[in-house]
């Protein structure tokens, strides 16, 4: 009895503490911890029947290519090396590229009873000289199904920006799984991961998610992935991620570790992300994006400072495409977009990710800020150029940089470089088309070159390096070093502590680099 009374106890006792929590003033502050506020623990007992369920529309991806590689004598400046080239092969030929087979392994997963598959792009581009995927496909493709049954498998669709590709395979009523709501995850949420790691097989991890809508510095419009703790290793890639309702919420894509192992650190690609890629892919229809036709730099602290904006709102216009949907909508280079479509430009949602995700054609609101001041422009929306392309415009010009003489007192400016160096630490002269032809630029680029730069300062260690090319200073053109001065010497009095710059080196796209004064 007395047994069932302390029982009876705690259970009023119980009670009356949580009277007392709801008594408290309206907006009191509680422990994140306190016991009325922590939901209650659970865990699955086991995994063993989801991934009975699973396992079966999980497949395991092989994919071979032809690769030349150079053949080289062992021998070579050696005794041996007559012997070698007489019984080795010929002279002149033993320097010459052979073929070879090589193989890779990934994952994948079913989502049709005829056998659609999707994947990793990654895991059927075939390796460049450097071991890094290209862009061309593999020779051959197989999946392997978790019953070793293997199917030739045919490329429908691939997209090299979201890493996603759709195979093909010919078959009936074949196991699959469906895309999930990536959405409804939460940090703390259970997932497993099924995949093919190291060629290992069928292999079942289980795991928390970690973080939601993180970015690895991939860029662009699909930088934003689900991170989890289960294990995810080399083989894992294309493999699904699912929920404990046995929907596939993620793509296991990418991992971070210094060893090539599992760390705990794995990066899936978002259901809610991959979805429609995946059905238009599947549709044998290409992936369209929005583009506005801007190169764009974060708000780092020291661009922000010298612009007097917070560091993490918007993203500064390095370079406005010529014809494309931002010059045709009045967008300049230096202006500050701070909300596109209505959605603030933030780290987690960059220019980028928000503009390749609007339909083509569709008329956006921009804010930005110009000079100080906020101002609205509406765009329409262009199709985004295949990553090719973008890398051909982005490399096109590019020359090799020469070295500078060394300034001396009779070059032109040299009465403002000293001002310049003693105010920011970098020294200035005009930029004549010789100076153009020894540091590689074009002959069409108006600024000033840099000709020297005080190792101690913040210029120094933001990068500015002799031969660089200033063609602005606080979005103001410079075309004589006195024009550095004036501009420096204004910010000086308005109590500014940077100065942001313009800076180009050799044809490369200019960006804007923010400069601390020298105190």
């Amino acid at each position: 009895m007395r047994y069932a009374y302390a029982i009876t106890g705690i259970l009023l006792a119980g009670g009356t503490a949580a009277t007392l929590v709801l008594q408290q003033p309206v907006g009191a502050q509680v422990a994140q911890n306190a016991p009325t506020s922590m939901p209650q623990a659970s865990a699955p007992g086991s995994f063993a029947d989801l991934a009975e369920r699973l396992a079966p529309a999980v497949v395991n991806i092989s994919t071979t290519q032809t690769i030349e590689v150079q053949r080289r004598n062992p021998f070579a400046g050696s005794p041996f090396d007559d012997f070698f080239r007489q019984f080795g092969g010929q002279r002149g030929q033993n320097d010459e590229p052979i073929t070879r087979e090589a193989s890779s392994l990934g994952s994948g997963f079913i989502i049709s009873a005829d056998g659609y598959v999707v994947t990793n792009n990654h895991v059927i581009s075939a390796r460049g000289r450097n071991g890094r995927p290209g862009t061309e496909a593999v020779d051959t493709i197989t999946v392997i199904l978790s019953d070793r049954t293997e199917y030739e498998a045919r490329i429908v669709g691939r997209d090299p920006s979201s890493d996603l590709a759709v195979l093909k395979i010919d078959g009936d009523n074949l196991p699959f799984v469906e895309f999930g709501d990536s959405d409804d995850l939460r940090v703390g949420d259970w997932v497993l991961a099924i995949g093919n790691p190291f060629g290992l097989g069928g292999t079942v991890t289980a795991g928390i998610v970690s973080a939601m809508q993180r970015t690895i510095g991939q860029g662009g419009a699909y930088d934003r992935y689900i991170q989890t703790d289960a294990s995810i290793n080399q083989g894992n890639s294309g493999g699904p991620m699912f929920d404990l309702q046995g929907n596939v919420v993620g793509i296991n894509s990418a991992i971070f570790s210094p060893t090539g192992g599992n760390v705990g650190i794995g990066f899936a690609i978002p259901a809610s992300e991959a979805r429609s890629i995946v059905e238009t892919l599947q549709r044998g229809e290409r992936v369209q994006r929005g583009y506005l036709g801007v190169s764009i730099q974060p708000m780092n602290d020291a661009i922000a400072e010298s612009l007097g904006l917070p560091a993490n709102r918007g993203e500064i216009v390095a370079r406005v495409e010529p014809g494309e949907a931002a010059e045709r909508a009045g967008i300049r280079q230096g202006d500050v977009i701070v909300k596109v479509n209505n959605r603030e430009v933030t780290p987690d949602e960059t220019l980028s990710y928000i503009v390749a995700n609007l339909p083509v054609g569709s008329r956006v609101p921009i804010e930005l800020i110009r000079d100080g001041e906020r101002m609205n422009v509406t765009a329409t929306m262009g199709e985004r150029p295949t990553d090719e392309e973008l890398i051909r415009r982005a490399q096109e010009g590019q020359e090799e940089e020469e070295v500078l003489e060394e300034p001396t007192k009779e070059d032109p400016g040299s009465d403002e470089s000293e001002a310049t160096m003693e105010a920011i630490g970098i020294g200035f002269q005009t930029l004549t088309p010789q100076i153009a032809r020894q540091v590689g630029v074009s002959s069409r680029v108006r600024g000033l070159v840099v000709n020297q730069v005080d190792p101690s300062s913040d210029a120094a260690q933001q990068g500015i390096r002799r031969g660089d090319i200033v063609l602005s200073i606080n979005r103001t053109a410079t075309l004589e070093p006195s024009d550095a001065v004036r501009v420096i010497q204004s910010a000086q009095r308005a109590g500014r502590g940077s100065v942001l710059l313009l800076r180009q080196r050799g044809n490369s796209t200019p960006l804007y680099v923010g400069v601390d004064f020298i105190e």
